[in-house]
């Protein structure tokens, strides 16, 4: 009796493929070695560090905001199509939740004078 053998790739054999690894394990480490291995500058004045954070911080509550109103804009959208008087709700109480999240820093800024 034979053993029954692997049927061989027609494409890539064992050692390509083993090798093909090597080379995307060596590329995606070099790619996140480069991509995330940025210098940290200091700064004299420890304000504008903080107002930095601040509008970075900022930036990505805005991002977040901007999304939530996308969202909200395409769940009303689909309950007009589909005539859904909850999915509408929802979708408003997104779009009106985006808008506030959006807008956060100015609301902030009224509000604190």
């Amino acid at each position: 009796m034979s053993k029954k053998q692997k049927p061989k790739s027609p494409l890539m054999s064992s050692g390509v493929k083993r090798g093909f690894r090597v080379y995307a394990t060596v590329v995606l480490a070099l790619t996140l070695m480069f991509a995330l291995g940025t210098p940290a500058y200091a700064s004299d004045d420890p304000l504008a560090v903080v107002n930095n954070l601040s509008d970075f911080i900022f930036g990505l509550i805005r991002a977040i905001g901007l999304i939530l109103v996308g969202f909200g804009i395409v769940q009303v959208g689909m309950s007009l199509k589909s005539h859904d008087p909850s999915q509408r709700a929802n979708g408003f109480l997104t779009l009106a939740g985006g808008i506030i999240i959006t807008f956060t820093r100015e609301i902030l800024s009224v509000i604190t004078g």
